[in-house]
């Protein structure tokens, strides 16, 4: 990616901006598959489904985790409205693995199908956290566009 156009990505839910940046690529979960984003895209919009965001810059990538919304490409701008949004250090993996646990349990016991769409809900949430919270968070500098030649 090195050289290459930047993308400039905004994630934002009801309650802050979670980032305002330029990355590389965006591969996000929608509700059809993965999509994913690179500079020059054609403009559309996307449902997102419950899923891992992942951010890949020059050097390093980093995820998030992703609970419904929707995004919207359009000239090299990404921008992501999520019904919630949380990093890595937000999650606690131990809790995410306490509800995986439940949701599966309940899911055995489920006694309807209103019940049994509450957990398979429910297990997809505390997967997709446990995912984002066990990943390793690299390193990663924000890029800022070169400098244009004054020549």
């Amino acid at each position: 990616m090195a050289g290459s156009k930047r993308l400039h990505l905004r994630i934002v839910t009801p309650e802050e901006e979670k980032l305002d940046e330029k990355c590389g690529m965006v591969i996000m979960r929608c509700i059809t598959g993965d999509m994913g984003i690179l500079p020059g895209h054609e403009p559309c919009m996307a449902i997102l489904d419950y899923g891992v965001l992942r951010i890949l810059y020059d050097v390093g990538e980093r995820r998030v985790a992703i609970f419904g919304g929707i995004a919207q490409i359009r000239d090299d701008t990404v921008t992501i409205l999520a019904n919630e949004a949380q990093w890595a250090e937000e999650i606690d993996r131990f809790l995410a693995e306490a509800d995986m646990e439940e949701a599966l349990k309940r899911l055995r016991e489920a006694k309807d199908d209103t019940d049994l769409s509450m957990q398979q809900v429910a297990l997809r949430r505390a997967f997709v956290q446990v995912e984002v919270s066990t990943y390793p968070i690299l390193s990663h500098v924000k890029h800022e566009e070169p400098e244009q030649s004054k020549h």
